[in-house]
């Protein structure tokens, strides 16, 4: 396999895992038909929600302030579970985790922050093409931080405030072999331990999949909110089509902000000024349980439905559609690729594009999409909700 040589991004600190003495011990946990439940979406509890405050992100400096993270131990991650068609290499104070397969499908990711910074499909014409879309960029406190590629944004928020169980993964367990498909199994915790947080992140011959399984360990209800973010490297937007969303609500809103989004400098100036209550909130603040106020009239209205099934990305635009297909198609004519995208346990779809007045096949040569939730999910005490995406390569 290639070597990993991007710098690390920037990450929460990670504590090198203690020794397992049997991580597959650990199998009966695993997410989507191996993880209990059945695979199913855990439903809102009955009860009153709880007092929800919304969880602001981190600024710069607080994340500046902050110490540099612990480096995380490679060498007992490669003896603990190398094989399966996994390696592991430093890359800073991270790790990168590289799956390869047998047809030559290979997938990147990176501990602790849990970020899938390279998918690599295997062709029809016998080579591979790289899918998503990075950039690296200075971070807080002059830091390489790698941005783009495929990240999970989580938040819980309940009585005594919010908390992110995401941002700092650890390694529980491989699984699988090189000719059928390899599953990384992540775990995390919110601070406090109001919440539990299994991610499995699988490198099937044709498909990435990215399934996450939540817990509520506090003795009180908790509401989350989910987002999974997507780079898809294009050839510009110009030449990028969404397929299927015809028929779909939608509301503009601000693009979705994190510690790995990719936004030009200038977008706001492209997109144009704010003309609706979303627009000033952003995706932000949907994620933070803030973004749906029920005390406004208007405010269960969509903005519009999408009229067009062949939906040219060349405008910018930052959109959350509602009854979308849980299928739909990126197309880009210019690199002659496409994408589906599958979505599970989450009710909306998050849909961004720069617009198409940058450099083709340069830094802002990219489409976001993913799945998300415009309302979150009340657990109760011991209650588990479930999600999952799926990315996959139709041109094999």
């Amino acid at each position: 396999m290639a070597p990993f040589c991007a710098p690390a991004p920037t990450a929460a600190p990670h504590a090198t895992p203690t020794p397992l003495t049997s991580s597959r011990k650990h199998i009966a946990m695993c997410l989507s038909p191996k993880l209990g439940g059945g695979g199913q979406m855990a439903r809102p509890v009955s009860s009153a929600a709880p007092q929800v405050r919304a969880l602001s992100p981190a600024t710069a400096a607080e994340e500046a302030a902050g110490p540099f993270p612990a480096p995380v131990n490679v060498e007992y991650l490669a003896a603990e579970f190398a094989g399966h068609g996994v390696g592991f290499e430093p890359v800073g104070a991270s790790c990168a985790v590289k799956m390869a397969l047998r047809n030559g499908s290979v997938a990147h990711l990176l501990l602790p922050s849990g970020l899938v910074t390279s998918y690599k499909p295997a062709m029809w014409h016998g080579t591979v093409t790289e899918v998503l879309h990075t950039n690296v960029a200075e971070g807080p406190g002059g830091r390489a931080a790698i941005r783009g590629g495929v990240s999970v944004d989580l938040r819980c928020a309940g009585g005594d405030g919010g908390r992110s169980p995401s941002g700092a993964w650890s390694l529980r367990d491989v699984r699988g072999n090189p000719t059928t498909s390899i599953e990384i199994e992540l775990v995390s915790a919110a601070p406090g331990g109001a919440a539990a947080a299994r991610c499995v992140v699988t490198l099937h011959p044709e498909a990435l999949a990215t399934e996450l399984a939540v817990t509520n360990t506090a003795p009180a209800p908790m509401a989350l909110s989910c987002g999974v973010s997507n780079h898809l490297r294009v050839s510009t937007p110009d030449a990028t089509y969404a397929l299927g969303l015809q028929g779909s609500d939608y509301r503009s809103v601000e693009p979705a902000l994190s510690e790995f989004s990719i936004i030009p400098p200038d977008y706001r100036a492209a997109a144009g000024s704010a003309r609706h209550r979303w627009a000033n909130r952003g995706f932000d603040m949907i994620l933070a349980g803030g973004g749906w106020d029920r005390g406004a009239a208007d405010d269960d209205q969509p903005d519009g439905e999408e009229d067009d099934d062949y939906k040219h990305m060349t405008d910018a635009m930052c959109r959350i559609y509602s009854h979308a297909p849980r299928d739909f198609t990126i197309i880009d004519r210019g690199r002659r690729n496409s994408v589906r995208l599958h979505r599970r346990g989450f009710e909306e779809l998050y849909v961004f594009s720069p617009g198409s007045q940058y450099q083709w096949y340069g830094k802002y040569a990219y489409v976001t999409v993913g799945p998300a939730m415009l309302e979150p999910v009340v657990l109760g005490p011991g209650d588990t909700w479930q999600g999952a995406q799926y990315l996959r390569n139709p041109n094999a």
